[in-house]
């Protein structure tokens, strides 16, 4: 078999890689470290001198790792002892041993862009956990609960029309049924558009009602495999017995009003019963901005509930009786915030991996996960998504994606080559969209 391309890396000067590591990381750390500084007071009511000090060891901590980015410094090991150092390390060794031939160190703008950019967010987690008693704040928390209070609008109506909805849902014929499935999937692919990483943590909420604009939005989905959704989600609804179990697995992105809009799609598939489990996965700890934990999970079904409009009040009661009778399942793993492509998780983390082959679906929110999935390679673009998934085939699976990076794959001759003549970012603008999807042979 041939070997796969290049890693992306901020190597090449210009290219989103680049500018990542160059300006938006940067910027993110600076972000990090004002949120810090502005809890000043809060961390002194709670923690007393011991909370400033902590404070300001944090901004230290976070200050030396902007510096070392700036200067492309080499990539040092990870110090405070827990659950996944070692892996981390180990994986920086293996990096070490890529760059062996050329004598040089793992680094900001030589290192694959996958890597540099998860040990970011893990460096500046380290730096947190290292400043106790302010050891468990999340400096991202403010600018997602931002997210999902300046979306209420779009929410608003979003959680009118799915009640409306799960009132008639009995009296849908099949073909009804099929295209109200597709509308909640499309709405969850434009939510994927709300990331705070790639605004480098601005304001990304959705203020208009993307109910309305669907249609409009249908021609820039490059990749659209939601037949291939329906047929095998509609099969398992037809085939299923009594007592058995349908789960689909949705692999989470952004909290704020992309949450939403992925706790809307399940709801659909419960009470259309094209599936009779929905399980979540999370991150374990604050990552990429604005990627949903489980304290952002529960925050947001609580928001819901508390709110004092009826339909968004209803979702938030219902959300919340679905996780007390075991319908909806959240887990948070390890796994997604180290920095392996997804082929590496039958070795690295099994459990995982058996668990995800139990589903009849999962589908993979967004941006990281894509690059995760396809080890965030320079593929050409009419490489088959089945090639570069590169066995990891645990289940039948969906990528549902707007683009921010510079690896696409399973286009059609010519399509990439017509867009970068049209259009030289599309790519990485998050106007362009994808549903797709790969079955194990």
């Amino acid at each position: 078999m041939a070997k796969p391309p290049s890693f992306l890396s901020a190597k090449a000067v210009g290219s989103f890689a680049y500018l990542t590591i160059k300006d938006r990381t940067p910027q993110i750390l600076t972000r990090a470290i004002d949120t810090l500084h502005r809890h000043k007071n809060e961390f002194f009511e709670k923690h007393g001198e011991e909370g400033v000090e902590a404070e300001k060891k944090a901004i230290s901590l976070l200050s030396k790792l902007r510096n070392e980015i700036q200067t492309d410094k080499p990539i040092v090991a990870l110090v405070e002892d827990c659950a996944d150092t070692d892996l981390w390390n180990q994986h920086l060794e293996y990096q070490c041993s890529l760059l062996n031939e050329s004598n040089g160190q793992p680094s900001w703008f030589r290192s694959p862009w996958l890597f540099v950019e998860c040990y970011m967010y893990r460096r500046l987690h380290e730096a947190i956990i290292q400043s106790p008693p302010i050891n468990d704040f999340d400096v991202f928390k403010e600018s997602k609960d931002q997210n999902f209070f300046e979306s209420q609008e779009s929410i608003t109506a979003l959680c009118t029309y799915l009640q409306e909805l799960i009132g008639t849902i009995e009296d849908l014929d099949e073909t009804q049924l099929k295209n109200e499935f597709f509308k909640f999937l499309q709405i969850s692919l434009w939510g994927n558009k709300c990331d705070l990483s790639l605004s480098g943590g601005e304001s990304s909420s959705q203020k208009t009602n993307v109910m309305n604009s669907l249609e409009d939005l249908k021609p820039f989905i490059l990749v659209n495999d939601l037949e291939h959704l329906w047929l095998l989600l509609s099969k398992c609804k037809k085939t299923r017995e009594e007592t058995s179990i349908d789960r689909v697995y949705i692999i989470l992105d952004n909290s704020g009003f992309e949450l939403v809009t992925d706790l809307a799609l399940a709801d659909f598939l419960l009470t259309s019963k094209l599936a009779t489990e929905i399980h979540f996965y999370g991150k374990a700890i604050p990552w990429f901005v604005s990627d949903t934990t489980v304290h952002d999970f529960n925050w947001v079904i609580e928001q819901m509930k508390c709110c004092n409009h009826k339909w968004m009040s209803k979702c938030g009661i219902d959300w919340e009786n679905y996780i007390k009778v075991g319908r909806w399942v959240y887990h948070d793993h390890m796994f997604w915030t180290l920095p392996h492509e997804y082929s590496a998780m039958p070795q690295i983390a099994p459990n995982l991996y058996a668990e995800l082959q139990k589903a009849c679906l999962i589908l993979f929110k967004g941006d990281l996960n894509f690059r995760k999935l396809t080890g965030d390679r320079e593929w050409d673009f009419t490489v088959p998504f089945h090639q570069a998934l590169n066995g990891f085939h645990p289940a039948p699976l969906c990528s549902i994606r707007t683009l921010k990076a510079e690896v696409q794959v399973g286009l059609q001759p010519g399509q990439g080559e017509q867009l970068t003549a049209s259009e030289p970012h599309w790519l990485t603008t998050g106007k362009y969209g994808i549903f797709q999807f790969d079955a194990p042979l």
